[in-house]
């Protein structure tokens, strides 16, 4: 039979019992540790990179169209008409053939002006289109 504390004729004999709270007192402590050390030691890794000499490459500035929800198109506070925009676009891929053009659209231009737009933009040498989006 199981000893009994309070029973002072068993008071030489040890315990045969173990007590395991400090033990799952410490495996917890080390769990949290890990839990919250685990996702910055995934994430860091040291690497070394190689020094090397080389000129900075310098992107020119974009060619930037604003094209707003009535039709109209500007380049900076400028209003231009197709004519106009198809004369910008030509002198802008004279002087740079690799010119990147910048669409800022308002969400509520119809599809078919931005169409427009990139139709003419292509047809006049321009293939690096990128649009200006806001996050949501």
């Amino acid at each position: 039979m199981a000893g009994n504390l309070f029973d002072p004729e068993n008071e030489d004999r040890p315990l045969a019992e173990i007590n395991v709270t400090p033990l799952v007192d410490v495996m917890l402590v080390l769990l949290v540790i890990f839990i919250i050390l685990a996702p910055a030691m995934a994430n860091s890794l040291r690497v070394t990179l190689p020094k090397a000499e080389g000129e900075r490459i310098i992107a020119p500035a974009p060619l930037v169209v604003t094209l707003q929800e009535d039709g109209t198109t500007r380049i900076g506070n400028e209003i231009l008409d197709l004519a106009s925009l198809t004369e910008r676009f030509r002198a802008a891929i004279l002087r740079d053939p690799e010119t990147l053009l910048r669409i800022d659209g308002d969400g509520a231009t119809p599809y078919q002006k931005v169409a427009r737009l990139l139709s003419l933009a292509q047809s006049q040498g321009i293939h690096k289109i990128t649009f200006t989006t806001r996050a949501p």
